[in-house]
């Protein structure tokens, strides 16, 4: 496991009550694109990723977000960082693979909703807001149906993304509903709207449209030019950012 994963899984110990020992298993089943089964104690355990809401099986981009989360894990081996099973009985967790987060990979590809109702995960929230300025996966679409509110039978874009539904089919996992948390000012989720992304391995930071842009290792997220040079990041000599 890489050394900044590591890191970042010592801070989460630290700081999230509740969260258990990591394991890691072999992924041996995809139900949609946040929900998988890995193997654990001698038998598949299903995992919820934490943070975000693909769209279902039936809706737009439901079989592409399924798609990428089979092809970024099905039958490799994973890290699973758990939290706390949701009312379902699964598994509700981060799950990492050479080095990326899945479920920041599937916003990053526009492929998921940031689930803010149950998430404030700044991370989340700002790659959710850059892939919808770049129109990337489900937000190419002009009116994107959040699958809260797709399962309860919105077709058009009456919804809204912070309605998320309080009873979905059984085959649809929704987290409890957790402590009051901050979640970031909607007028800030509006206006940003530069992301950089930092190369762990150089520490070199890059802007939207670098050819680097979404290297393998650029995996950290930066919302300023400050924020990733006073991380230890340089910028990228080819797009300046």
């Amino acid at each position: 496991m890489k050394k900044w994963v590591l890191t970042l899984w010592l801070v989460i110990i630290l700081i999230v009550p509740g969260v258990v020992s990591a394991w890691s298993g072999k992924c041996v089943g995809v139900s949609d694109g946040d929900t998988i089964s890995v193997m654990h104690g001698g038998k598949a355990e299903k995992i919820r990723l934490n943070g975000i809401d693909c769209p279902e099986s039936g809706q737009a981009f439901g079989k592409k977000a399924k798609q990428f989360t089979s092809d970024m894990v099905f039958g490799k081996t994973v890290e699973v960082f758990p939290y706390e099973k949701d009312r379902y009985g699964r598994t509700v967790a981060d799950i990492f693979i050479c080095g990326k987060i899945l479920s920041i990979e599937l916003v990053r590809a526009g492929l998921a909703w940031h689930y803010k109702q149950y998430s404030d995960d700044e991370i989340l929230a700002v790659l959710e807001l850059d892939a919808r300025n770049r129109k990337v996966g489900l937000w190419a679409d002009s009116n994107p149906i959040p699958p809260w509110d797709w399962r309860h039978g919105a077709k058009d874009a009456t919804a809204t993304e912070e309605q998320p539904s309080s009873s979905p089919p059984s085959e649809t996992i929704v987290l409890p509903p957790p402590e009051p948390t901050k979640t970031p000012a909607t007028t800030t989720r509006q206006t940003l709207s530069i992301i950089y992304h930092g190369n762990t391995q150089s520490h070199i930071f890059h802007g939207p449209g670098c050819r680097y842009y979404n290297c393998k290792s650029c995996t950290a997220v930066f919302r300023s030019r400050e924020e990733a040079i006073n991380a230890g990041y340089r910028p990228c000599k080819v797009c300046n950012p």
